[in-house]
């Protein structure tokens, strides 16, 4: 269980991408992976391509957004 609400690592955005290619619910997944169904919603929305919801190109975006933040 988290203790705060961190950055997902890429092992839990490759269980988001399995899940909703088996058609889970968004509360499912969060359940799955201790985490609010808000993040889930948000991980999919903020990272998501032309080609929907991929884990290598979600992680990628999130590290690029992490090093704009720190760079700023």
């Amino acid at each position: 269980s988290r203790k705060f609400c961190c950055h997902l690592t890429q092992y839990e955005r490759t269980h988001i991408y399995a899940l909703l290619k088996e058609g889970f619910s968004f509360r499912y997944i969060a359940k799955s992976l201790s985490v609010s169904p808000s993040t889930v919603s948000r991980e999919i929305r903020r990272n998501s391509g032309q080609r929907g919801y991929r884990y290598k190109q979600a992680h990628g975006f999130s590290c690029e957004r992490r090093f704009r933040a720190q760079s700023s």
